[in-house]
């Protein structure tokens, strides 16, 4: 069923926007109405074709009902019914997910931390590997990727990664990766042949803008030290890195990778910031949850989400129970978008459930 008022109110609110947009405003408003503006533009567009159908399929049916017209005529207006009437549930799904309550920090950037599990060496490997294909499909997708901070370890793999990524929709597009991300292979040094199991953690945290969390400077413990790289190599030989430690919380974020420590600050004060920001969205989510039991999913990061399996070339989200023998293109970032794209649907559907629109 689709909601013929709000509709209307949106149709009215887009207008009035529009109108507001063509007036002199203040930088902080225009910015603000624009970005409203955007939000509203596929909802209105959906609106207009939805009416469109079903103002066209009111003509036809009156046509139809009219007796006046030959029979080529009925025979193409009955065509144009069967098309419209075939047309309009996809237009009214639409509709009803561009309806579902967004989720604020789906346009924010992310804060991406990779880790290697269970596994040793492979694990390793194992994250590395995870840790080209989101560079990889970031690259596709044009954003921006800057390394926070990369601990690497002996055999060419790594033991953490922490990354921002930033351009349009990256959290929306990526939340669903958090989790414990498993693999299935043989390793290079298995002389048996024999499969290993390791496994990675990854975790996606929205990046808030610097008003959505405000750090007071008082709640913060900061240490400096020597910075040192792998096997105990000296990084440089001043007290670059950085310990910071908020109060509060004891959230702890250690940042060595500049060799200036404000560098270091400031990025350290950034992995904090979208560690902050998600305790609060975790809590949030929480509650919700609560209310509403019949949600699927519990979204814990504990959860094997999905198994890369190399000697049957393939890849299973175990979410939503979905299997692509495509592995060499989802770890080249090329057929992330499947399993992404799947999710977000299966997504749309649970909240679709929950509102008693499906």
């Amino acid at each position: 069923m689709i909601p013929e008022q709000k509709l209307t109110q949106l149709v009215e609110r887009y207008k009035s926007i529009e109108s507001s947009l063509a007036t002199d405003l203040a930088r902080e408003d225009f910015v603000r109405l624009s970005k409203e503006h955007a939000e509203l533009g596929p909802v209105v567009e959906a609106a207009q074709r939805w009416r469109a159908a079903n103002d066209e399929m009111k003509s036809l049916q009156e046509l139809l009902s009219s007796g006046d017209t030959d029979r080529e005529m009925v025979a193409l207006a009955e065509e144009e019914l069967s098309t419209l009437k075939a047309r309009l549930p996809e237009i009214e799904r639409e509709i009803q997910v561009l309806l579902l309550p967004r989720d604020t920090a789906d346009d924010l950037n992310v804060i991406m931390e990779i880790r290697a599990g269970t596994g040793g060496d492979e694990a390793s490997l194992f994250a590395a590997d995870l840790l080209n294909m989101y560079q990889r499909y970031a690259q596709g997708k044009r954003w921006k990727v800057e390394t926070l901070s990369l601990s690497e370890s002996g055999v060419g793999g790594m033991k953490e990664a922490i990354i921002s990524i930033s351009g349009k929709n990256v959290f929306a597009r990526l939340k669903f990766e958090s989790g414990v991300h498993r693999v299935q292979r043989v390793p290079a040094t298995e002389t048996q042949g024999r499969i290993h199991t390791s496994a990675a953690t990854v975790a996606v945290l929205p990046e808030p803008e610097e008003v959505d969390i405000v750090i007071d400077e008082k709640d913060l413990r900061i240490d400096v030290f020597r910075a040192s790289g792998p096997g105990g190599q000296s990084v440089n030989t001043t007290d670059s890195a950085v310990r910071i430690t908020h109060l509060p919380t004891g959230l702890v974020v250690s940042q060595q990778d500049e060799k200036s420590q404000h560098k270091n600050k400031a990025k350290g004060l950034k992995v904090l910031r979208a560690r902050l920001f998600e305790m609060e969205r975790d809590k949030l989510d929480r509650e919700r949850a609560a209310q509403r039991k019949g949600m699927v999913g519990s979204g814990d990061r504990s959860e094997r989400i999905r198994t890369y399996n190399f000697p049957q070339g393939r890849v299973t989200d175990h979410r939503i129970n979905l299997t692509l023998y495509k592995l060499p293109q989802v770890l080249a970032g090329e057929a992330l978008d499947e399993l992404i794209d799947a999710l977000i649907t299966e997504h749309q559907a649970s909240l679709l459930a929950a509102e008693g629109m499906a």
